[in-house]
């Protein structure tokens, strides 16, 4: 039977579309499930969405959808990312599934009634965007000590997790596994910043919304983001509070690693396994906490107007190019840089020169000097014997680096065999042994040995970019490797390579690319410029008692003069039925008085009086103005008294 491997990203907060760097982690996360499925491990790779909070309802509401719709479209948005830059997980899962959000119920209810959770009330600073509480002394010049925004004084009723209870059992957790958390500088951290000076207790319910789920014996209370947020890694194994846990749960439970954002760290190190220590589960294998993807020297923001999304990425330079230079843009245990200009040369030197290059070269010479038929003709050199343990040893030193998670390092690796076959070539140089006659098996050697080291290499590669791996395999006609032959040198009897391959990595035109990426950037900003001007001049959602303050009627013009002095206005005089008032409105641009006589419109006319240019005006008339500024009166669709009350 297969060793079972359970590995999971964080769940993507739906607040909107993921960038590059949220992306990251779904790519780094599939190359480590990919690769243990190589390795011949039963994988589960679970991803997903978190979708409750304060935030995703005042995000809806300023678009005017329910927050369900609302995440329903972000969901699908990031499902489609996903799939483009080929996350192949087993299990998206979304907290608004009705299985999830009833354990969630399950789980406060048990944990309240165990005594590790109480009512009380919170007083202190909160942050929207990050959705969390913060005292006095923990902000940093008055603001978030997360992301550096405003914060606003909160109080509201809220339930508590006794966080403190369980510190000193998880410090000796700590210290009894020194391997949970990765890097080791994460760990550091949380000791010295959160359990050495103690912990406060934990707000996990809201009051003041209502897009979460709900607390079910407490109907004025959700469950708060962590407690909810949390929880997606055991029941979407099929965890149940009660014990009658699916098989999944029983299989793969617990995790063998949480991958994850440095930035969350503390709350899947500290809350996450208190949360499950009190719930008596046991706790994750590890918690490996990666860094940022960096641009313009700081962290990815929309507010800062620096970011850098997938899809423009991929369509720019092809899904496997994007894979490969955000792997190797990410150290182990620090952040990384991204730009558009780092992207292009790194596929021009890496892609294009060191693997694309190697692979057409050797499928051009097979072409040209053996038809494209190339066999091992057993005519060796030292140099063969330097290619081959290169090679041969790659394997074990990627294994030891993805165990590691240092999936640069461990591409590096494999690039070595492919910078090895290179240099193979030019020490052995196949265009001057072609011009002999009497070199001929030497020359079918040595394509044959560059043939082996692609396939090996290629079969390494493969976890970190399928489908690239699966062409160069194609256009050798060969399979990729297993991970019980990688080791071995020399398996291929004959290869015959395709005629015409494809280029696999071209290489690109720095100039070119920037032009094409400024024009989207600055197309981008006048349609983000426009729709901020947009939502700028949205007025807010009012209730219907808000509207039933205005008081609207039908008006008759029955005189109407210019106003001296000003070339937009004119005087009104309209009749209300048994009352006549004076309008002052600025339509002497578009309209006559003679054209205004005998109109009947709309007017509020319980405006606070107002004095232009010396006339006291006594209501408003409605009209509608295109961008042009053309305009149109509201004007009654029958005839209809004036003075008529309009509902």
């Amino acid at each position: 039977m297969k060793e079972k491997y359970y590995i999971t990203t964080a769940i993507a907060y739906t607040s909107g579309k993921p960038h590059i760097g949220n992306t990251y982690e779904a790519i780094l996360t599939d190359c480590l499930a990919r690769f243990k499925r190589y390795e011949g491990y039963d994988v589960f790779f679970q991803t997903g969405t978190d979708e409750h909070g304060q935030k995703i309802e005042e995000k809806a509401k300023n678009v005017n959808l329910s927050p369900k719709a609302f995440v329903d479209g972000v969901a699908e948005q990031i499902k489609d990312i996903w799939k483009m830059v080929g996350v192949s997980y087993d299990k998206f899962i979304r907290t608004t599934d009705e299985y999830h959000e009833k354990q969630v119920q399950k789980i406060f209810k048990k944990l309240y009634e165990k005594g590790d959770i109480y009512k009380g009330a919170y007083e202190g600073w909160y942050c929207t965007p990050c959705e969390s509480f913060w005292t006095e002394s923990q902000l940093v010049d008055g603001k978030c000590p997360d992301c550096g925004r405003p914060v606003n004084k909160s109080k509201e009723e809220a339930y508590f997790f006794k966080m403190s209870k369980y510190a000193d059992r998880l410090l000796e957790y700590y210290n009894e596994h020194p391997e949970f958390i990765t890097p080791t500088s994460r760990k550091n951290e949380m000791v010295n910043n959160f359990l050495k000076p103690g912990l406060q207790d934990l707000c996990v319910s809201r009051s003041t919304f209502k897009w979460g789920i709900p607390v079910d014996f407490d109907a004025k209370h959700v469950v708060y983001v962590w407690l909810d947020a949390l929880t997606n890694y055991i029941t979407g194994l099929g965890y149940d509070v009660d014990g009658n846990h699916d098989q999944k749960y029983k299989d793969f439970w617990p995790a063998d690693v949480h991958v994850i954002g440095k930035d969350i760290i503390r709350f899947h190190t500290i809350y996450w396994p208190i949360f499950l220590m009190a719930l008596d589960v046991p706790l994750p294998k590890k918690v490996y906490g990666h860094g940022w993807l960096l641009q313009d020297g700081g962290k990815m923001s929309k507010s800062k107007g620096n970011v850098m999304y997938a899809d423009d990425l991929v369509k720019f330079f092809g899904k496997d190019a994007v894979r490969y230079y955000v792997l190797t843009a990410m150290p182990q245990d620090n952040d990384g840089l991204i730009s558009w200009e780092s992207i292009i040369e790194t596929i021009n030197s890496d892609l294009a020169n060191v693997y694309g290059n190697l692979v057409s070269r050797t499928i051009a010479m097979t072409n040209k000097y053996f038809g494209g038929i190339v066999k091992d003709a057993n005519v060796s050199e030292v140099v063969d014997d330097e290619l081959k343990a290169v090679v041969t040893s790659a394997y074990d030193k990627v294994v030891s680096k993805m165990n590691e998670f240092k999936v640069a390092d461990a591409l590096f690796e494999i690039f070595a065999i492919f910078r090895r076959a290179n240099k193979y070539i030019d020490e052995t140089m196949p265009w001057a042994l072609a011009k002999d006659e009497s070199k001929k098996d030497r020359l079918a050697t040595v394509l044959y040995n560059l043939t082996e080291s692609i396939i090996i290499g290629t079969s390494l590669l493969a976890s970190f970019l399928p489908d690239s791996c699966q062409k160069v395999a194609n256009m050798l006609n060969l399979s990729l490797r297993s991970v019980d032959e990688i080791n071995k040198f020399g398996l291929i009897e004959q290869v015959k390579v395709c005629e015409n391959p494809e280029i696999l990595f071209a290489r690109l035109d720095a100039k070119v690319i920037m032009e094409q990426v400024n024009k989207m950037i600055e197309e981008r900003n006048k349609e983000l410029e426009a729709k901020q001007e947009v939502v700028e001049n949205k007025k807010p959602l009012i209730d219907i008692e808000d509207f039933a303050k205005i008081e609207l009627k039908i008006a008759k013009v029955i005189a109407c003069e210019k106003v001296e002095k000003s070339k937009k206005l004119l005087k009104l005089t309209v009749k209300l039925g048994d009352e006549t008032r004076t309008v002052v409105s600025g339509i002497a641009l578009n309209y006559t008085p003679e054209q205004m006589i005998g109109k009947k419109l709309t007017m509020i006319t319980n405006l606070k009086p107002a004095k232009l240019c010396g006339i006291v005006s006594e209501g408003m008339i409605l009209c509608a103005e295109n961008e042009q500024g053309k305009l149109a009166f509201l004007m009654p669709e029958n005839d209809i008294e004036d003075g008529s009350q309009i509902f």
